[in-house]
């Protein structure tokens, strides 16, 4: 299902960096990490989302996320943003 939100979405941040940087600076309406992912990778991203309030969803697969963001290679986490 969550992998439906990403593929809906109008517009997505892809990446660890970019998803701390867009939580900080634009308005992101969800977060979705890839439970597979390195958590020192993640840590960030989940405490400034926690911080800020913003719904952190969770993904079985690092790769199926990548995929779903029209990407050739995994994805830890993306923000939606519209």
């Amino acid at each position: 299902m969550s992998y439906e939100k990403v593929l809906k979405a109008n517009k997505i941040i892809i990446g660890t960096k970019q998803t701390v940087k867009a939580i900080q600076n634009t308005d992101v309406q969800e977060v979705i990490i890839a439970e597979d992912a390195d958590r020192r990778v993640i840590n960030k991203v989940l405490n400034i989302s926690a911080e800020k309030n913003i719904p952190v969803t969770k993904v079985d697969s690092m790769k199926k996320l990548g995929k779903a963001c029209g990407i050739e290679v995994g994805a830890a986490t993306v923000a939606i943003i519209d």
